[in-house]
């Protein structure tokens, strides 16, 4: 059989396993996973298709299902079963708008939030990579009694050329998160940027100073409301409800100005009255709930302490199944610009890590099986670059107590993280590529690894333990 069979074969038993050609409603790829989008999913034999030829694993993701090749042979796969089954010409983008048509409101909401901070993710990377870089020039201990710079003053210049750029993405982060929110649910993108100066606007007393009572806003009357002309600084929250308002009323405003004077009137009344709102509702709601969230979780680590961290540590991947974790990224990046670091991201991290460990391990109890070996060392591999999914849908949550052995091995990782102090300076990002955003505090670059290798060194140890005693 040559490839050209082998892949049609491979395709044949999908549309078999799925329920036949016309319960597929989309089909696309990413870099491992065929995705494919169905009419009704109870018709899908899982069982069944977990068993296909070359596949590592199959889960459903939100509303689509993931069948695992791997980077190259997935693109493959694609050719041939997308023309198989006459979609060839769809996008990962038209796939994921036939899964977001059947999704509840709760899971629309997650995901619109996630896809805003999709779109700003690489200029949040890029600071919190700087900034760790910076951290580690400037931070004393790491290399010596002294930092780099101190060693080398020639390198002071450079070094407060990075802090400038990194320090400043955060600074404008909630222009932004508004610029992101505005394109994301349907308005113009440019109307965000202007709500998002307007919230950093200069002449606006900073939020910062306003919560040390170093600065006095100044307050007006607007329409018979008292307003403190106070700036949004840090207003993670708020940018995105923002986001949401401005395009609203774009979309009203246009609808309902006059053609003849909507080029004039329309962007005027979308800005002037989203800026109303702004001062008048949606900041004080905002400022109220990021209040809420800070505090809730500032609670937890205060109150509960370590046991608080191994909670969250245990069952982050318990979330991500669900598909709630999306919606993380704008609580830590309003943990951030509440505090300047992010607990969370190291817990995140080791999470991941500790499934990668339980895929080792199951990978040690059933080396033999070639199956077991194609599906677990990719999984385990994209573990490393903070992907779980393959790992969790591949494998642990697949066989059950692997899953828990990841969890239990997360939770004292997640422990460890208490203890030693560490945090992040930035989010997006976990295990290896993790590293570069790590506060050097604490010995943090050190105190990160050692987490990992309890997330890691836990998961394969109980999963095996577990699994030898499960087997006898």
């Amino acid at each position: 059989m040559n490839k050209q069979e082998r892949y049609l074969k491979i395709s044949s038993d999908i549309v078999e396993c799925v329920g036949g050609k016309e319960n597929i409603q989309g089909v696309a790829h990413c870099a491992t996973r065929l995705r494919i989008v169905l009419d009704d999913d109870t018709k899908l034999n899982k069982e069944k298709l977990e068993e296909i030829e070359l596949a590592k694993g199959a889960f459903m993701a939100g509303d689509q299902l993931q069948i695992i090749f791997g980077a190259g042979l997935v693109n493959e796969v694609y050719d041939v079963f997308s023309k198989s089954i006459g979609m060839e010409n769809m996008s990962l983008s038209d796939v994921k708008t036939k899964s977001a048509e059947k999704q509840n409101p709760l899971q629309k909401a997650i995901k619109s939030i996630s896809d805003v901070f999709i779109v700003i993710m690489p200029a949040i990377l890029a600071a919190a990579i700087l900034l760790g870089l910076s951290g580690l020039l400037s931070q004393a201990g790491i290399f010596g009694e002294q930092s780099v710079v101190e060693m080398y003053p020639w390198l002071a210049g450079i070094n407060k050329f990075i802090s400038l750029v990194s320090s400043s993405v955060f600074d404008i982060l909630p222009l932004l998160v508004i610029y992101s929110a505005t394109k994301r649910y349907g308005g113009r993108p440019v109307l965000g940027l202007v709500l998002g100066y307007i919230m950093l606007n200069p002449k606006l007393t900073d939020a910062y100073s306003a919560a040390q009572g170093t600065a006095t806003p100044e307050t007006i009357q607007l329409l018979g409301l008292n307003v403190e002309l106070v700036g949004f600084q840090g207003g993670v929250i708020i940018a995105i409800m923002m986001g949401a308002v401005v395009a609203y009323l774009d979309k009203f405003f246009e609808k309902k100005v006059p053609n003849s004077i909507k080029l004039l009137i329309s962007p005027m009344l979308t800005v002037f009255v989203s800026a109303f709102l702004l001062f008048t509702v949606v900041g004080p709601i905002g400022r109220g709930l990021a209040d809420i969230i800070t505090a809730s979780l500032l609670w937890v680590t205060t109150n509960l302490g370590i046991f608080g961290y191994m909670i969250f540590a245990g069952f982050h991947q318990i979330i991500v199944i669900t598909g709630l974790h999306h919606v993380f990224g704008a609580i830590e990046s309003q943990l951030l610009s509440a505090t300047g670091t992010n607990f969370l991201n190291p817990i995140f991290s080791v999470a991941v890590a500790a499934q990668g460990g339980a895929v080792l391990g199951f990978l040690g109890l059933h080396w033999k099986n070639i199956k077991t070996r194609e599906l677990c060392i990719p999984a385990f591999t994209s573990t490393l670059f903070g992907i779980s999914e393959p790992a969790v849908f591949g494998v642990t949550l697949r066989n059950k107590f692997p899953l828990v052995c990841g969890c239990i091995a997360s939770a004292l990782a997640g422990g460890y993280i208490y203890i030693s102090k560490l945090v992040s300076i930035g989010f997006g990002t976990t295990a290896v590529p993790g590293f570069a955003i790590v506060d050097p505090s604490n010995n943090g670059y050190v105190n990160y690894i050692i987490a990992h290798l309890i997330a890691i060194g836990g998961g394969i140890i109980l999963t095996m333990v577990y699994g030898k005693l499960k087997i006898n």
